[in-house]
């Protein structure tokens, strides 16, 4: 007998699910604006603090590997309130890490667990109809965005108030909450298939690399993570340094120039649906190419600093909702485990950013961030126009 099949999503859930989505991702970034405060308190240098931000996507890439593909076959009413408990559990941990090495763990178990928009954006996917499925996914990854942007501001303002244990403790506290509305709110949702674990996870590279499209969107997907994170790990250390000098505080607010791309792209989802996901894909990129020209230019301007963040994230969070949008799209069946390769392909991309802007931050300063940006960005441009698939004609 078929299962009832789910209520479709309504503007309430689709909410939930971005709130919940910016949320859980956004705990991959707490320790951003932190990381001269945590090494100043741990004794620790800047490079050493650096890969905080570093382990935490690593350990986020593993956990999407190994547990979203879960999606496809557990019941996600359960699994993903789950996940946001196991989450908050690693969040304090980092609260009461008494040191680096205590906190790396932290910080990698976290990331291990906070996989719960992963799971969220196939399910929002699923449970939206065919009129409405560009604008619910744009909606909550414009969500998960925010709050990727929005986690360095609060992150600043509470770290300046109450210390930097504070900020991972106020986000255990966010996450055990959400888990409780996020169990209350989603019907039972069976499982769409029945695959053992080892067969499941051995599919994965079948249906990653299986389909062109895919394996070009992934190209540029890990590409545009790095020079994401790159800039924002670095701009912390260019900040904190002569000639601005800023406190944590001060620089968590730049993060609120960022938030203006994610509302300029919120509604990037729609591209997709109207036929221009390729070309739009490729002036994002030339967007990026040019914010990082900007930010050459701005190591003694904040006025700069500002032009680049703001191009930076409207051309960054434009390029990923379309990339998701267009995975998701491809395989009806097999969205979790699309998700997982898009994730996996995005946070190892973040993680050889952040990796990146501490080595080049150490050896060259901001020049050579900006340097690996523009020449990131040309690379990627190349890859866009070799490979872009030609759009099928649509069904009249």
């Amino acid at each position: 007998m078929q299962s009832p099949q789910p209520p479709l999503m309504d503007r309430r859930l689709t909410f939930l699910f971005a709130v919940t989505a910016g949320v859980a991702v956004g705990n991959l970034y707490w320790a951003q604006p932190l990381l001269d405060l945590i090494a100043d308190d741990l004794h620790a240098s800047a490079a050493g603090a650096g890969w905080l931000v570093t382990t935490t996507q690593i350990g986020y890439a593993v956990g999407v590997l190994l547990i979203v593909p879960l999606g496809d076959v557990r019941d996600r009413r359960r699994l993903l309130p789950g996940l946001l408990l196991c989450c908050a559990a690693a969040l304090l941990w980092c609260a009461l890490a008494p040191t680096v090495p205590m906190l790396l763990a932290a910080t990698t178990a976290l990331g291990l667990t906070t996989v719960a928009g992963p799971i969220l954006m196939p399910l929002a996917s699923d449970l939206a109809d065919d009129a409405t499925r560009g604008r619910v996914v744009g909606t909550v990854a414009a969500g998960l965005l925010t709050g990727i942007l929005a986690t360095r501001t609060i992150s600043g303002l509470l770290a300046d108030a109450a210390g930097w244990r504070a900020v991972f403790a106020f986000a255990a506290l966010l996450t055990s909450v959400l888990a409780v509305v996020l169990h209350r709110a989603l019907p039972p949702l069976p499982a769409k298939t029945a695959i053992p674990y080892p067969r499941l996870i051995g599919s994965i590279p079948a249906v990653a690399l299986g389909d062109r499209t895919v394996r070009w969107t992934l190209a540029l997907t890990a590409l545009g993570f790095a020079v994401f994170t790159m800039f924002w790990t670095a701009l912390t250390f260019l900040l904190s340094a002569p000639p601005f000098g800023y406190p944590v505080s001060v620089i968590g607010l730049f993060g609120l120039a960022g938030l203006a791309g994610a509302v300029a792209a919120r509604r990037a989802g729609r591209l997709h649906d109207t036929g221009h996901s390729i070309p739009a894909t490729g002036a994002a990129w030339l967007l990026i190419l040019i914010a990082y020209v900007v930010a050459a230019f701005a190591a003694h301007s904040v006025v700069l600093v500002l032009v680049a963040i703001v191009t930076l994230d409207v051309a960054f969070q434009t390029t990923a909702i379309l990339n998701q949008t267009r995975i998701l799209a491809t395989s009806p069946t097999a969205r979790s485990r699309l998700n997982t390769a898009f994730v996996v392909a995005t946070f190892t991309g973040g993680a050889a950013g952040s990796a990146a802007a501490t080595t080049l931050w150490s050896t060259g300063g901001w020049p050579a961030i900006t340097t690996a940006g523009v020449v990131t960005s040309c690379a990627a441009l190349t890859i866009w126009a070799v490979g872009r698939p030609v759009p099928a004609p649509r069904q009249g």
